[in-house]
């Protein structure tokens, strides 16, 4: 092994269990060890191997063990091993969760982001660097086909949301979704811009007016397990797609718009999430549905003022034309819920609301059952993608009250944004229907989150799979009606 990765105890009594034990008991007596600490040295094996220690404590939540990780592989990633050691020690519970959080930073460690430069480093090998083996040594017991479809799933949703947005465009996203619908199994429909008028999707049509072309388009993706072949679907995932957000006639200024490549990330989190599930083969008749468009500036773009119809019938005054996002989920939603799903979710980089309150640390989430909240927050714990939840009282309905539609797009002043644009989503939601939207404030952030040492951090697909399958949203939810 190049590197060998151990977390241990703040009060280890592990190391004679070590290899060069000698060695890293002097690592360990450098000082008192402190949880979150991380300590290398090299040990005297004929490949000098690399020996990175981290301290955990016994109380440590998944956050901080996925934290832990990501800063020993970082610690690692100077003397680009190719083959890595992880070892856990403490009791079954926190050693566990200890592995799995070193696999997790493993797999996505080992992940290689888009990168278009033109001349190599002439001193780097194009592999160099890049880690070929994770061995579990001694590993306690860890599900490791789920660790591997959940960094998967993360690992797509950075690919795909890093591309730039000449190589990611609506044509090339619809072919994108459409191979890996065939190559996974799944069903695959596409509405595009024809069929969505025939269905009175004026939202969504209202965003993409501007585009160059007539590409853009709502991706529907059905996911059935054997013993459900047909039916209606049990859980609904839905996804903005904005390929790249100018703002429109409320055009954005330049540092708000360099990064709107990634306002495509929700879409990214629900596909990733149904092909986890589909590799994982979940008992439940899963769809997904992405809504995928540019938001441009042109003649044709929409403007603040119109009244547009959506397709069940709502009319929007448009106050904002930056607000798309909610423009395009309304159709989406409303189209996905006439499948009439037990629990539909959305993912969405929705506000900026989201962030001021949260920072890019954690994601919002709001919900119209407000018994489903403790375990979409709980979800959250235990994934290490942490959510907070903000309220959904009615009473914010009268921020977007309009005099000449059904309901205003956005206020005017902004307030509350997050919370408004859930209530202006929620009535796009069929009556009766479980639902929950994560504004995804954590999509990004400079520097990474937890296990993640990239600025585009994947975050939802963990947080959605440990929802759906090891929290039983469904359970949650109740039977059918």
């Amino acid at each position: 092994m190049d590197a060998l990765l151990v977390i241990v105890p703040t009060e280890p009594s592990v190391f004679g269990e070590l290899p060069d034990s000698e060695r890293w008991q002097e690592l360990n007596a450098r000082s008192k060890p402190v949880k979150g600490t991380v300590r290398a040295t090299v040990l005297t094996n004929r490949r000098h191997t690399l020996a990175v220690l981290g301290y955990i404590g016994a109380d440590a939540s998944t956050f901080e063990r996925l934290s832990l990780a990501g800063r020993m592989f970082k610690e690692a990633s100077a003397r680009n091993p190719r083959s890595v050691g992880l070892m856990a020690f403490g009791d079954a519970p926190n050693a566990e969760g200890a592995m799995e959080a070193l696999l997790a930073a493993g797999l996505a460690g080992a992940f290689q982001m888009p990168a278009y430069r033109s001349r190599k480093d002439d001193s780097k090998s194009n592999d160099e660097g890049r880690i070929e083996r994770l061995i579990l040594v001694g590993a306690p017991k860890v599900d490791i086909p789920f660790c591997i479809a959940s960094a998967r799933g993360n690992n797509l949703v950075r690919w795909l949301t890093a591309l730039p947005p000449n190589k990611l465009d609506s044509r090339g996203y619809h072919e994108t979704v459409a191979k890996l619908a065939r190559k996974h199994g799944l069903g695959f429909k596409w509405y595009d811009e024809a069929a969505l008028k025939r269905l009175g999707a004026n939202a969504f049509l209202a965003v993409s007016a501007a585009n160059a072309t007539r590409d853009a388009g709502i991706a529907h993706l059905t996911y059935r397990p054997k013993a459900n072949k047909s039916g209606k679907p049990d859980i609904a995932l839905v996804g903005k797609g904005i390929l790249f957000d100018t703002g429109g006639v409320n055009l954005k200024p330049h540092r708000s718009m360099l990064d709107m490549h990634t306002d495509m990330s929700g879409s990214a989190v629900a596909l990733a999430t149904l092909l986890a599930l589909a590799e994982l083969e979940a008992p439940l008749a899963i769809d997904a549905w992405l809504a995928i468009t540019e938001n441009q500036i042109g003649p044709t773009a929409y403007r603040p003022q119109e009244v547009i119809t959506a397709s069940n019938g709502v009319t929007i005054q448009v106050i904002h034309t930056d607000a798309e996002g909610r423009m395009v989920l309304a159709d989406t939603l409303a189209l996905a819920g006439k499948t009439q799903p037990r629990f539909m979710i959305d993912f969405a980089t929705l506000t900026g609301a989201a962030v001021y309150s949260l920072t890019e640390r954690m994601s919002g989430v709001l919900t119209n059952r407000q018994a489903l909240a403790a375990t979409l927050v709980e979800a959250g714990r235990t994934s290490g993608e942490r959510v907070w939840n903000f309220p959904f009282d009615a009473d914010y309905d009268t921020d977007l009250e309009s005099k000449v539609a059904d309901i205003m797009q956005c206020s005017a002043d902004s307030k509350g944004d997050h919370i408004l644009a859930t209530r202006f989503l929620n009535r796009f939601v069929p009556e009766g229907l479980a639902w929950a939207h994560v504004d995804l404030s954590a999509s990004t952030r400079t520097g990474g989150l937890a296990h993640i040492n990239t600025e585009v951090t994947g975050f939802g697909v963990r947080y959605a799979l440990e929802l759906i399958l090891k929290h039983d949203i469904l359970g949650a939810v109740g039977r059918r009606k």
